[in-house]
């Protein structure tokens, strides 16, 4: 089981390892480490500022609340979803990071947040939970996550950048 300062260093390698590999495709971008709500890394380049949510695990899946992508409610014993978080904001792109045991091991999946929403809201249609009704836990495992393996090319054309 992960520990607060586990999560927490995991989080902190990384941020600072999409950092690196921004200054390396040529975008100059800054970690908050968690002190900016909904911001991750602040990047720059071309005169075009945007913002990166990065999440970063160390085994094989990413645990969100279902309540951040879709409106669902509790109807008697069970959930029910409304439909989709109209306040999230779907063109964020996410960057999520499987932490490897060593330098270079690491991999890295690059999408909008909208598509994980449309992810959860295939996927989440209301469930009664086994054991519990006010549970909103949702995970994503890294095998549903290949398609967007290595996918840099959604950065570098958000802040046109040239790509080799």
């Amino acid at each position: 089981m992960a520990t607060g300062l586990s999560t927490k260093l995991t989080g902190q390698i990384g941020e600072h390892l999409v950092t690196a590999e921004l200054g390396r495709r040529g975008i100059t971008a800054t970690p908050f480490s968690g002190n900016v709500p909904e911001i991750d890394i602040l990047a720059y380049a071309n005169g075009r500022t945007g913002h990166i949510q990065v999440k970063a695990i160390n085994k094989n899946s990413w645990q969100f609340d279902i309540r951040t992508f879709l409106d669902v409610v509790l109807v008697g014993k069970a959930q029910r979803v409304l439909g989709p978080n109209s306040k999230l904001k779907r063109n964020v792109i996410c960057i999520f990071v499987a932490v490897g045991e060593e330098l270079g091991s690491d991999k890295f999946y690059i999408f909008k947040q909208g598509w994980l929403q449309d992810y959860f809201k295939h996927r989440y249609k209301g469930r009664k939970p086994p054991k519990n009704v006010n549970s909103f836990h949702c995970t994503i495992w890294e095998k549903d996550m290949q398609r967007h393996l290595g996918k840099w090319q959604r950065v570098t054309r958000k802040f046109g950048v040239q790509t080799a």
